[in-house]
């Protein structure tokens, strides 16, 4: 019994240490992403499971909500993390022949994380949603994370 309650702990250890200690770097790649335009809340919904068994190939989706007609339309949406090597995870163009704002993918999470997904809108306006990620056994660790 003794051991299942130390390993129990030791998950717990390992699988939380990196939300706490964001390093800005997800900031910066999402301003840069927005052209210097203020960034909202709303509008996206980046969908994925919040506690992830293992990070070697992580389902994810994005949606905007938009007519996606001529006049109002989604122009990008970028998927953005805080902690892996690489920041950008993906760059999708849209345009009014789109039809649907709604873009999917997988990836790879080195540990831990918050991640991003931000639309450009036509009108120029930049919209975000964020989440924060746990992950069990980590994937795509190149040197040092931190």
């Amino acid at each position: 019994m003794r051991r299942r309650a130390l390993l129990a702990s030791s998950l717990v250890v390992v699988a939380t240490p990196s939300l706490a200690q964001p390093n800005g770097q997800l900031d910066q790649a999402v301003a840069e992403f927005a052209q210097g335009k203020p960034v909202q809340r709303g509008r996206v919904k980046l969908e994925m499971e919040k506690l992830v068994d293992n990070g070697n190939l992580v389902p994810v989706s994005v949606t905007v909500e938009s007519p996606m007609t001529a006049a109002d339309h989604v122009v990008a949406i970028g998927i953005f993390n805080d902690r892996n090597p690489q920041r950008d995870v993906a760059r999708f163009v849209l345009g009014p022949r789109s039809g649907k704002a709604a873009v999917a993918t997988r990836m790879r999470l080195a540990t831990s994380q918050k991640l991003a997904a931000v639309a450009r809108m036509s009108d120029g306006s930049v919209w975000i949603d964020t989440v924060d990620v746990v992950v069990a056994l980590a994937a795509c660790i190149e040197g040092d994370v931190n």
